[in-house]
């Protein structure tokens, strides 16, 4: 036969009855000589005191009650300090890891408030700058005037010699080139198509067909661009500009939705242009691919 579950002694439920009514006797007397009256009150901290070992005397016996019941050892388990204690310094750390990256974000901010402060003054300053020079000279033109009209009626010039209509072409380029040098594409835009209005017969005036397809393309003017190049083609001068005209038409015909004239033109560049630059011949060949050119 095997042997039977061996119970608990019951010494052990003893036992801890015994710890608790030893411990429970000098609380229970330190509670009555508490509440026996003394000259000098106790203190809110004592009184507190003395509550808390009446909950620690109430709680142990009621652990000695329910092991008397139930036969099983008494188990006083320790609080979970250091668990809590941990858990409470990764939410400090969290919280100052928080505060941190606010007050980064609070510097930021207050930089470039102060950044644009500055900004701010000074552009009242230029702008003030600029308001005082134009009252000066709305003054100065409004003397002139008076003094224009206190003199009486100027006399009539002599007629000018007419001027040399090339001197204004090359003139009238060099102002439009310098602008598209400048990056001024719509002032570039404007001046060459002036040019080509003004002066279509000169022997620039192919070219300045070209650098104002260029100022169309980069506005995105894909058909007057076109028509720009092809102006600028006709007759297929032998010029250093004239290769890369013709790369720039298929460019246009191409965002035109016109693939197959862009491929013929690509055509005629190998033809017309056999010795064009290298970097010419590079863009062509990404035209092409664009094309789908067979």
């Amino acid at each position: 036969m095997m042997p039977g579950p061996r119970r608990r002694p019951r010494l052990q439920i003893l036992g801890a009855a015994a710890a608790v009514a030893l411990i429970a006797a000098p609380l229970a007397a330190t509670v009555a000589f508490a509440q026996t009256p003394m000259d000098d009150p106790l203190d809110a901290r004592d009184a507190k005191r003395v509550d808390r070992m009446e909950k620690v005397v109430r709680e142990l016996r009621d652990i000695v009650f329910k092991a008397q019941k139930t036969g099983a050892p008494v188990v006083v388990e320790p609080a979970d300090t250091d668990a809590r204690l941990a858990d409470l310094a990764t939410k400090i750390s969290d919280l100052e890891g928080s505060l941190t990256k606010l007050n980064g974000s609070l510097e930021v901010t207050s930089h470039e408030l102060d950044q644009a402060r500055r900004e701010n003054t000074v552009l009242r300053a230029q702008v003030k700058a600029l308001g005082d020079r134009l009252a000066e000279d709305e003054k100065k033109a409004a003397d002139a005037l008076a003094a224009a009209a206190a003199a009486g009626p100027a006399p009539s010039p002599e007629p000018a010699a007419p001027a040399d209509p090339r001197a204004g072409a090359a003139e009238a380029f060099a102002k439009a080139r310098q602008m598209m040098l400048g990056g001024d594409y719509d002032g570039a835009e404007a001046a060459f198509g002036q040019y080509v209005t003004a002066y279509p017969d000169t022997p620039r005036t192919p070219e300045a067909r070209y650098w104002w397809g260029k100022t169309l393309s980069v506005r995105g003017d894909y058909v007057k661009a076109a028509g720009a190049y092809i102006g600028a083609i006709r007759g297929w001068p032998q010029a250093a500009w004239a290769p890369d005209a013709v790369v720039e038409l298929a460019r246009a015909l191409v965002q035109l939705k016109k693939p197959a004239d862009a491929c013929e033109t690509l055509t005629e560049l190998r033809r017309k242009y056999p010795k064009a630059p290298a970097a010419v011949t590079s863009r062509a060949a990404s035209v092409r691919v664009q094309a789908k050119c067979a």
